[in-house]
C-alpha cells in the first residue's frame, strides 16, 4: 500500500519553438524536457536539471492521420519509422528552478561536440545487429544517419558541474561538462565502429549484451549512487529475445569506467494492474516500461514502471550479488498515480528534491501531438527511503 502523501501541481507554461504550417493543420513545437529530471547532490536552491529527448518526431501513422502528409504513406510499412518534422531542434538540457509552487526556465544547454556544434536527434547508424529506426523529413525524404546522434532519455548531475546522461539509441551513457560538450559516449562493446566519425570521443566499455535492447526501447533510466561512484543503468524495456516474466536488467556500474560491478533483475507488474490504462482499452506485456530511476540512498532505488497513464513508484533494496548472480528485486509501492487522477500521461521524469519530497514531470513530446507539460511536487509524511 502506497504511504499517505500530499500533492500539488507546479505552475508551468510551456515555452514556445516553431509552428509549422502543414497540409491539414498547424503543429505547434513547444520545449521538451520530461525526459528525465535531477538535483545535483547537496543542492538545495532548488535548482533541476531536465532533459528531454531526441527531438520533436512522431510516428508516421500520426503524422498522415492528424498533419495530412500522405507523402509519408510509401514508408508506413518500416518497422518503428518517425517524422522529424525540425532535425535542427536536437537533444538540450534544460536549467529550472523551483520558486514556491512555480518552475521558472532558466536556460537551455545544447548538447554539443568537441567542436562546438549541437549534436542531432538523428539515428545512429545500424550495425553488429542492431535495428535503427528510420526517420522521414516533412517531404518524405529520409533523414541521413549521424554517428553523433543521440536520443537523450534521463540524466544525472555531479557535485563537479558535469552530468551523465543516458539514450536509447545505442543504448549509450555520454559524459557531458557543465558547458554541455560531450566530452565521452561509452557504448557496448563491439559497437564502437556504428559511431565513427562522432564528433566526441566512443568507448567501448559497456557490456557487450546491452547492444541486444528492442527498437527505441535502450537506456531509458539513470540514477547516481550518493558517493557518486556508481551509475544505476535500467533499460525501458525487457531486452530483445528474452522470454518469461518481463524483467528489466539494472545494470551498476562504475561511473569512473563504466565498467560492470553488479547486475540485478526488476520484475514488472501485470499489465491489468495499470488501471488507467487498462480501462482505456487492452494492455500487454509489450506496453510495459521503466522511465526513471533515483538513488534514494546506498542501497535503495526508486523506479518509475508505467504504461501510458498509470505510473507507479516502487522502492527496491539491492541485496549484495555473488558474481555471475542476478538477483530479482522485492518492490514496495510508495505512490501510484491511479490514486490521484488529475495527474496526466506520461510521467517520465522524478527527483529527489528532499528525503521525503518529489518532483515529477510529463513529457510533451515537444508538443507534436498537443501535450502539455505538467510538473507535480509529492510531499511524503516520512523518508521514501524508510
Amino acid at each position: 500500500m502506497a504511504r499517505p502523501f500530499k500533492v500539488t501541481r507546479l505552475k508551468w507554461t510551456d515555452i514556445a519553438l516553431e509552428k509549422l504550417k502543414l497540409p491539414a493543420r498547424t503543429m505547434k513545437l513547444t520545449l521538451g524536457l520530461g525526459s528525465g529530471l535531477a538535483v545535483r547532490a547537496g543542492d538545495t536552491s532548488g535548482t533541476l536539471w531536465a532533459i528531454g529527448d531526441r527531438g520533436p518526431n512522431l510516428k508516421l501513422k500520426d503524422a498522415i492521420a492528424d498533419y495530412g502528409l500522405d507523402v509519408l504513406k510509401p514508408h508506413m510499412g518500416e518497422k518503428g519509422a518517425k517524422l522529424i518534422p525540425r532535425p535542427g531542434i536536437g537533444p538540450a538540457i534544460v536549467e529550472l528552478r523551483l520558486a514556491g509552487d512555480s518552475i521558472e526556465h532558466v536556460r537551455t544547454l545544447a548538447l554539443t561536440g568537441r567542436r562546438g556544434r549541437p549534436i542531432s536527434g538523428l539515428p545512429i547508424p545500424g550495425g553488429e545487429g542492431r535495428e535503427v529506426e528510420p526517420a522521414y523529413d516533412l517531404n518524405g525524404n529520409a533523414c541521413p544517419d549521424d554517428p553523433s546522434g543521440a536520443d537523450t532519455e534521463a540524466l544525472v548531475a555531479l557535485s563537479n558541474g558535469s552530468f551523465v546522461v543516458v539514450e536509447e539509441y545505442g543504448p549509450s551513457i555520454m559524459k557531458v561538462n557543465a558547458k554541455g560538450c560531450i566530452t565521452m559516449r561509452w557504448v557496448p562493446e563491439g559497437t564502437e565502429g556504428a559511431l565513427d566519425g562522432a564528433d566526441y570521443p566512443v568507448a567501448g566499455v559497456l557490456p557487450a549484451s546491452a547492444a541486444a535492447r528492442r527498437l527505441n526501447r535502450g537506456f531509458e533510466a539513470l540514477a547516481l549512487s550518493p558517493d557518486e561512484k556508481a551509475l544505476y543503468v535500467m533499460f525501458q524495456s525487457a531486452p530483445e529475445g528474452s522470454t518469461g516474466a518481463p524483467v528489466v536488467p539494472v545494470l551498476k556500474l562504475s561511473a569512473r569506467t563504466g565498467k560492470l560491478l553488479a547486475t540485478y533483475a526488476y520484475p514488472f507488474d501485470k499489465p491489468k494492474s495499470f488501471r488507467r490504462d487498462a480501462a482505456a482499452g487492452k494492455v500487454d506485456e509489450d506496453d510495459l516500461k521503466v522511465s526513471e530511476v533515483v538513488a534514494l540512498d546506498g542501497e535503495t532505488l526508486l523506479v518509475l514502471e508505467r504504461i501510458t497513464e498509470t505510473a507507479k513508484l516502487y522502492a527496491v533494496r539491492l541485496p549484495r550479488a555473488m558474481a555471475g548472480e542476478v538477483p530479482v528485486l522485492e518492490k514496495r509501492l510508495v505512490f501510484s498515480t491511479d490514486d490521484v487522477p488529475r495527474i496526466g500521461p506520461d510521467v517520465e521524469g522524478v527527483a529527489l528534491l528532499t528525503p521525503t519530497t518529489l518532483i515529477l514531470v510529463t513529457d510533451n513530446d515537444f508538443g507534436v501531438a498537443g501535450a502539455k507539460t505538467e510538473f507535480w511536487k509529492i510531499e511524503f509524511a516520512t523518508a521514501l527511503s524508510a
